[in-house]
């Protein structure tokens, strides 16, 4: 087999391999509310739902606002086979932008985190 063969198949190895270990973190599919979103009504909780099952222990949110300071929520629990982070919002959120930090540990180990906005209309 000649050498640029032998190279083209040993690349496509190793891009096959790294490329299936970057779809086995779990990522945010879905948020309620949207991300990039406004509501006209304050949420009471927040659900991230993610493309794998998730850690509990090792995951969680940090909410805030157009000031910067925390928002206060609650314990954080899994629901639809561990893929859904829901976390109860216990202050009352007045009009304005909202940013959302999470973190997670997907159950077979690998770590994400990412941020999101979203806005309560007026």
């Amino acid at each position: 087999m000649p050498k640029m063969k032998k190279l083209l198949l040993a690349t496509f190895a190793v891009s096959f391999a790294l490329a299936g270990q970057a779809l086995a973190h779990a990522h945010l599919k879905t948020s309620a509310p949207a991300a990039d979103g406004t509501v006209k009504q304050a949420p009471t909780e927040l659900d991230l739902t993610f493309t794998e099952s998730l850690n509990l222990k090792f995951s969680g949110v940090t909410v805030t606002g157009a000031d910067k300071k925390a928002v206060k929520t609650g314990t954080s629990s899994l629901m639809d086979a561990d893929k859904t982070l829901m976390v109860p919002v216990s202050d009352k959120l007045a009009p304005g932008k909202y940013t959302v930090d999470w973190h997670v540990l997907s159950t077979d180990g690998h770590k994400t985190n990412g941020t999101y906005t979203f806005t309560v209309a007026p």
